[in-house]
């Protein structure tokens, strides 16, 4: 990182199931980090978390000599971010909140260090307002979990520098991180939005009586799931096109699919089908916790994640570009 400088110190400022995951997947990349959080208990849940998702991080690429145990924790924030290159907030999702916190984040962070939110809906425009060196300041938004999802949204606000943005983007790639540049700011930002898209129709197939809940999740997972686990939509239509590729696509079938949106749905979420979802859910679940589900999920992605880093590289099939 050029304008900012070299990352060696990084601080995380919110410890919950998202900061906790971003710890471990610093520690297990070879920095020092340092985390805070004023919650009760913070400190034995994260290092509870560390310890339970270290495996499973250092199978994605642990630098040699990392360990859990290069972990600090703090409640005093200011004394978190007082050493930081690099801060990764995590707060919870209030406006008010960030935005006096990354005031004092800024206050109390060295002026080289880049201050990034993981944000899942706040804009970077908002967040920066109070800010006196808003120009450093960006959101990092990550996929749960961060130390297992290599996506990472990045987008600057109103007064973020270029060169924030490239740097950090250039930080992310580095540690293994599959950075995105939005190019605007949109509240949600771009992956949650085409999610909330996909699931409107998932909800309005159920409330229709299409599909039970079971089956509408076969049919993402099972289907287009993965597909997109693989290549995105834009390439795999080029694919769909045939020897024609994305022109003939276009040009033959793309009417089609935009005859089709007309046709999708908006439903309502009364407590009917709010009900009859978390009803289905639980069916499908079978009895298994939360936890036995999410380490079910995490040993299928460590799974895919491997095919793919086995597979061809990305830039001899020209995918290696950022978007």
């Amino acid at each position: 990182m050029n304008a900012h400088g070299p990352v060696q110190r990084v601080a995380i400022v919110g410890t919950g199931t998202i900061g906790a995951s971003w710890a471990t997947h610093y520690l297990a990349r070879g920095f020092d980090v340092t985390a805070t959080d004023p919650a009760p208990a913070a400190e034995e849940a994260l290092r509870a978390y560390v310890a339970e998702a270290w495996d499973a991080a250092a199978t994605l690429g642990a630098e040699p000599g990392t360990s859990p145990d290069r972990l600090r924790f703090t409640s005093d924030m200011r004394e978190a971010v007082a050493d930081a290159d690099f801060v990764q907030e995590n707060a919870p999702e209030r406006p008010e909140l960030k935005v006096g916190l990354f005031a004092d984040i800024d206050d109390a962070t060295p002026p080289g260090a880049i201050i990034a939110s993981s944000s899942s809906g706040i804009t970077m425009s908002v967040i920066q307002a109070e800010c006196r060196n808003p120009q450093r300041t960006l959101i990092g938004h990550p996929f749960n979990p961060p130390h297992i999802i290599p996506l990472v949204e990045v987008v600057g606000g109103a007064k973020t520098a270029p060169e924030t943005v490239r740097d950090a983007m250039s930080f992310y790639t580095a540690i293994g991180k599959k950075p995105i540049h939005l190019k605007k700011e949109l509240p949600g930002h771009v992956a949650n939005r085409l999610q909330a898209a996909l699931y409107r129709e998932v909800v309005h197939m159920i409330d229709q009586g299409v599909l039970d809940v079971a089956d509408s999740d076969d049919a993402v997972s099972w289907g287009p799931g993965l597909r997109w686990g693989v290549m995105g939509p834009n390439l795999l239509w080029h694919l769909g096109g045939g020897a024609g590729g994305i022109q003939h696509f276009m040009e033959t079938l793309m009417p089609g699919m935009a005859g089709m949106w007309r046709e999708l749905g908006d439903p309502e979420l009364t407590p009917e089908l709010k009900e009859k979802i978390v009803g289905g859910v639980l069916e499908e679940a079978d009895g298994h916790s939360v936890d036995e589900l999410a380490a079910q999920r995490d040993a299928m992605l460590l799974s895919l994640l491997a095919v793919r880093a086995s597979g061809p590289p990305a830039d001899t099939l020209g995918l290696g570009g950022q978007a």
